[in-house]
């Protein structure tokens, strides 16, 4: 578990680092979430949350991404990836990894989304998406919500194109093999 909670990390850095998308304070549309709702749904909620936050660790060190305070750093950075670990909720299920992507993705747009409109607010512009900014609760529903969105799609999309292929390792299920 180890091991391979060590490779997903990393493979999850790594793939954070193809940016598909870069939104202008931060926040980008990448693949990095897939190895972490790999991980925890294979080895469920406790140790999701330890790989999610092992991997919050690395973006805050090598990603580049913006931080305007201690508050930005955990909110953003800390927290956020670590509720991708949410997605273990979804280990032992048939389909759990489209449940635990769902998860993971939300609770992480959740977080990202009250830190920009409490810690970010005052970054608020006049007019975004060509609509005039007048709640910072909007605002960054809207600004977190775009990237979050795509990105969790493309995590579902990839997952239903290996599901048949490689459901054993999807669903966990070698490891149930292994300990019973």
């Amino acid at each position: 578990m180890l091991c391979e909670g060590a490779i997903l990390v990393a493979l999850a850095q790594i793939l954070s680092m193809l940016k598909l998308w870069e939104m202008p304070w931060g926040g980008s549309i990448t693949l990095g979430m897939l190895p972490i709702f790999l991980f925890a749904v294979r080895w469920g909620t406790r140790w999701g949350l330890v790989a999610g936050f092992a991997y919050g660790l690395l973006q805050v060190m090598f990603d580049g991404g913006f931080a305007i305070s201690w508050q930005s750093i955990l909110g953003d950075y800390l927290v956020a990836f670590t509720v991708l670990g949410l997605a273990g909720l979804g280990r032992g299920r048939e389909k759990g990894i489209f449940l635990g992507t769902v998860l993971g993705g939300a609770a992480r747009f959740v977080v990202h989304w009250v830190v920009g409109a409490t810690v970010w607010a005052m970054y608020m512009p006049d007019a975004f998406f060509g609509m005039t900014m007048t709640s910072p609760w909007l605002y960054s529903l809207l600004y977190n919500g775009f990237y979050m969105l795509i990105d969790t799609l493309l995590c579902l999309v990839i997952f239903a194109l290996l599901f048949r292929p490689m459901h054993q390792y999807l669903t966990g299920a070698d490891l149930r093999k292994t300990t019973e």
